[in-house]
């Protein structure tokens, strides 16, 4: 445990301060000159779907179908536990 927290703390010396504003997460393009999507998702999530909470837009907007992958694969998973559970009656 002890070699492990030493790993995590000798990587995370390397990371950037979060409160700098000349840090590359803060730019508006990135290293290969293009357009950062999370920019675009701040300023813009009000305009697309005229909902307040910007999480919401970007789950129920922006990831949509990724999300819906998510859900039935939940379901699914919790749909066999029932289905396994339900076979094996106590006696």
């Amino acid at each position: 445990m002890v070699a492990f927290a030493g790993l995590l703390i000798y990587g995370s010396l390397d990371l950037p301060y979060r409160g700098d504003a000349d840090n590359l997460m803060h730019s508006q393009r990135s290293i290969t000159d293009t357009v950062v999507a999370g920019n675009y998702f701040i300023q813009e999530a009000y305009n697309d779907a005229n909902t307040p909470n910007m999480v919401t837009v970007v789950l129920g907007d922006y990831r949509s179908i990724d999300t819906l992958g998510e859900q039935v694969v939940v379901f699914t998973a919790g749909l066999i536990c029932l289905l396994i559970l339900r076979r094996y009656r106590p006696i």
